[in-house]
């Protein structure tokens, strides 16, 4: 049986979610914690890859098991038990056996969090700003990112993608509490883009390019254009969404 299973991650200390030669990845210790368990040689195939330091409030995955009684909470608390204390499963649920976590995924939603001063508690789970930002000079250039498709401009260069074109759907700041989060939707995203993004954005917020540069950036189609990629301990994969048809009643 193929299951979908939903988790969440502290990517503090992980080289990225896929298997890495020379670094621990959540894949990899994921992957060994629901062996140990299964006693079976289960591959887990994610929604998508996260950079080093990104974390995840919610992942999806799948995975096929001889077992059809894994969609429980008993399954659930057994494998957290397992995990390490930054990885968390959220659920499981039992889907069609053709299901695929990444190719069927509508949409992915990212959050990227900054804050003002010093606060030892936000340290590694958002990035401290020094300077002033014109938020809604970004929120306008956020606007505009949804009248484009190709995004090669804020993509990771010599990447293996076949396309850079992305359909995105909702990208705008907002203040919560003593934070600002940039919100960002989309049917697919590329390597880097969202940390190229939001460093071009903060570009236009401190004033070093308008609204008009910040779109002819996308148009040149040439990363050397678009700002730096900011760090990825801000960076959260916060939903992914499926259609509901791939899923089994359970």
């Amino acid at each position: 049986m193929r299951y979908f299973i939903y988790f969440a991650y502290d990517g503090s200390a992980y080289h990225g979610w896929q298997i890495q030669p020379n670094g621990i990845s959540v894949q990899e210790v994921f992957t060994q914690s629901i062996r140990v368990i299964l006693r079976e040689k289960t591959v887990i195939t994610a929604a998508g890859r996260t950079d080093a330091g990104v974390h995840a409030k919610r992942m999806v995955a799948h995975f096929d098991s001889e077992r059809t009684d894994l969609n429980s909470e008993g399954f659930v608390r057994q494998l957290n038990s397992l995990l390490p204390k930054d990885i968390a499963v959220q659920k499981i649920v039992p889907v069609k056996e053709n299901a695929h976590a990444r190719f069927d995924a509508l949409t992915r939603k990212y959050e990227y969090r900054i804050y003002y001063g010093k606060n030892v508690f936000k340290d590694k789970f958002a990035v401290r700003m020094y300077h002033s930002l014109d938020f809604e000079q970004m929120n306008t250039a956020a606007q505009r990112l949804l009248e484009y498709k190709d995004f090669t401009s804020f993509s990771k260069l010599h990447t293996d993608t076949k396309t850079n074109d992305c359909k995105i759907t909702r990208a705008f700041w907002q203040s919560c509490g003593d934070e600002w989060v940039f919100t960002i939707e989309a049917d697919r995203f590329l390597r880097n883009m969202v940390r190229a993004i939001v460093g071009t954005l903060f570009d236009v917020g401190m004033g070093k390019m308008s609204v008009n540069d910040f779109c002819s950036i996308i148009e040149a189609k040439d990363r050397c254009r678009a700002g730096v990629s900011v760090p990825p301990h801000g960076l959260y994969l916060v939903d992914v969404s499926y259609p509901e048809e791939i899923f089994l009643l359970s």
